[in-house]
């Protein structure tokens, strides 16, 4: 068996949920200790960095003979849950696809990379420069791992492994989480002047959202990921059939495209609440932003995007450039000065219940990353 598929079924097997997204999960502990043995024993200098209780970083370097340029490669190593999928840790290979959970998100591409630097160490290294090898915690929540990454480490450029299709990625969304609490007063069902519907008085801040969102999907699309947009992600209120509900509490996601401001998410809701509340003193609303992060565009024609066509065409693998709607670790490489593109394998059932790889392709996105290398570093 190829070593980099015999890694990816080890992967798979390894259960590495993130405990931020389910309570109690097994964490990133197990699969790190796996990739830094593996690194280790393929010739490279490893460096455990503990961003948080259990939850490390893997670094690896290939250091060339003379100084040059240097490549990362990076790739999270956490997933998300398992709930009702089918022996998600089995990993089953079946008409050139592998099966599991992380098969696709992404342990396909962290195996590529971990691959590419086994071939390199193991054919004489890079002639200059360095490759370092970044295998990352809790992507899948609040990226803790990326962040702390860039204290401590820079390179020259970056791909990050995401699954791609074998296209290359110059540009993703970001993503902002708001949290809005409507007021109401608790009283018996039967007491209609006692009581206030928090729950009713929600349903006008989904109205006014609802038609944010018409106007956001309505407006200019970014050429490669196409609109911003809105959706209501969570919702609680209610104590019983029989009370009137004196909160409820909602969670919404925006995504954002570049050229949107950061941070645009919480002062377009407020602006949603202030009419509601001028034409209802009875209407009390509140809203706070839990959590942000950016969108992210390299230039097509900046050098990386280009070397790494050159290196897939090299091994026979045309790829165009194109853009992803999910947010990436790119985003924090990029903000710390690390130009950085996305390339990774084929494969479908991100964040579903039977989720895949393609294996061939695996091999395709491990090839050209051993290309790109030899062609960067330098």
């Amino acid at each position: 068996m190829d070593p980099t598929i015999r890694l990816l079924k080890q992967l798979v097997s390894l259960d590495s949920v993130n405990p931020a997204l389910v309570p109690g999960a097994a964490g990133e502990a197990v699969i790190a200790r796996a990739l830094a043995d593996e690194l280790q024993s393929a010739g490279l200098s490893v460096t455990v960095q503990e961003v948080a209780p259990g939850r490390p970083n893997v670094i690896a370097v290939l250091e060339g003979g003379i100084s040059g340029r240097s490549l990362m490669l990076c790739g999270h190593i956490d997933t998300v849950g398992v709930a009702r999928m089918d022996a998600p840790f089995d990993p089953r290979e079946r008409g050139g696809r592998l099966y599991g959970r992380g098969s696709q998100d992404m342990k396909g591409g962290v195996a590529a990379m971990v691959g590419a630097a086994r071939v390199l160490a193991e054919s004489g290294g890079v002639s200059a420069g360095r490759l370092i090898i970044a295998c990352v915690v809790d992507e899948e929540h609040e990226s803790l791992g990326a962040d702390a990454l860039v204290t401590e480490w820079q390179a020259d450029a970056a791909i990050v492994t995401e699954p791609t299709d074998l296209a290359i990625a110059v540009a993703h969304k970001g993503f902002e989480w708001v949290q809005v609490e409507t007021e109401g007063r608790a009283a018996h069902g039967s007491r209609p002047l006692d009581g206030r519907d928090a729950i009713l008085r929600m349903g006008r801040v989904l109205s006014a959202l609802e038609t944010l969102d018409r106007t956001l999907q309505a407006g200019p699309p970014h050429p490669l990921l196409g609109t911003a947009s809105l959706h209501a992600s969570l919702i609680d209120g209610g104590r019983e059939l029989s009370s009137y509900p004196d909160r409820c509490v909602l969670q919404l996601e925006r995504r954002t495209i570049p050229g949107e401001r950061t941070g645009l998410a919480g002062p377009e809701v407020e602006r949603l609440l202030d009419p509601l509340r001028a034409q209802d003193r009875d209407f009390h609303a509140s809203s706070r932003v839990l959590f942000a992060r950016a969108p992210y565009e390299i230039a097509a024609d900046h050098p990386l995007p280009r070397a790494l066509a050159n290196a897939a065409m090299a091994v026979g693998c045309p790829s165009s450039l194109t853009g992803m709607s999910f947010w990436t670790d790119a985003a924090i490489l990029g903000a710390a000065g690390i130009p950085s593109v996305l390339f990774g394998p084929r494969g479908a059932g991100l964040h579903s219940l039977e989720e895949w790889v393609d294996v061939a392709s695996v091999l395709t996105c491990r090839d050209a990353l051993v290309e790109l290398t030899r062609a960067w570093c330098r």
